[in-house]
């Protein structure tokens, strides 16, 4: 297995983000950190350089809706590191409202963060590998992309739906090349988007969910459903559950 020394994590000031940085600065890898809040970016930068003083800490303000700036971004982490050797589409949003309620602007952002914005981020990343000949990416999907859900999940579980397709295309794309492709499908792990984790069953907390992120990222296979369990299994009978189940949802 190749060591992945230098690796970038998008929304990485927050949430899935921050616990996987935390997680791979402990494993002694340089960090390529971006994310909108700046301001909590350099603390958790400055933060995980003192407890780990061997490593590198790089970080970055990106929006990833403005996907010029992406390119960018991720061109300047590969010229201060060196070479990136895994890219983490991390980034998204859990905002969407229910179909026609008038909320087409929640739904909008969802739809654009989630899938736009991620696509920009893999093409980006991929480029990048392509000149290397070499590296991993990493795009975290949900395990919601796996059947529709009506309510607030109707755009954010079409959104994972569509960059997990996106993701595997790359993958078939890249195979037979040193370019490997790791699409995760996390059930519910605490984090910002899902605040009232108590309340969500088969929810796992933020730090257990950030160790089986990076385990299942070191894995390096072509999909993982995190935690292992129960969402694995889940996923064998998820496809069945009727249409008046998930109804409930709403």
């Amino acid at each position: 297995m190749v060591l992945r020394k230098n690796i970038l994590i998008t929304g990485a000031s927050s949430g899935l983000g921050e616990g996987m940085a935390r997680q791979y600065a402990a494993r002694g890898r340089n960090l390529a950190l971006a994310a909108r809040r700046v301001d909590r970016l350099e603390a958790l930068a400055a933060e995980l350089k003192k407890a780990y003083p061997g490593i590198t800490v790089v970080t970055r303000k990106l929006d990833v809706n403005d996907h010029d700036q992406v390119f960018a971004v991720f061109e300047e982490f590969r010229e201060e590191l060196g070479s990136l050797d895994r890219v983490i589409v991390n980034a998204g949003l859990g905002k969407g409202q229910p179909i026609g309620s008038g909320r087409f602007d929640a739904n909008r952002q969802t739809l654009q963060t989630n899938f736009l914005a991620a696509a920009a981020q893999i093409e980006a990343a991929v480029g990048i590998f392509r000149k290397q000949k070499e590296g991993h990416l990493v795009v975290v999907s949900s395990f919601s992309a796996l059947r529709a859900f009506p309510g607030n999940l109707t755009a954010y579980a079409a959104s994972k739906a569509g960059v997990s397709a996106l993701a595997e295309g790359t993958r078939i794309e890249l195979m037979k090349t040193p370019i490997k492709v790791t699409t995760l499908l996390p059930g519910f792990i605490e984090s910002e988007m899902n605040e009232d984790i108590t309340k969500v069953p088969l929810g796992t907390r933020a730090e257990a969910g950030a160790q089986a992120l990076v385990k299942a990222i070191e894995s390096e296979a072509a999909k993982a459903y995190v935690p292992s369990w129960p969402w694995a299994v889940l996923a064998k009978v998820f496809p069945l559950v009727p249409a008046s189940v998930l109804k409930k949802f709403a």
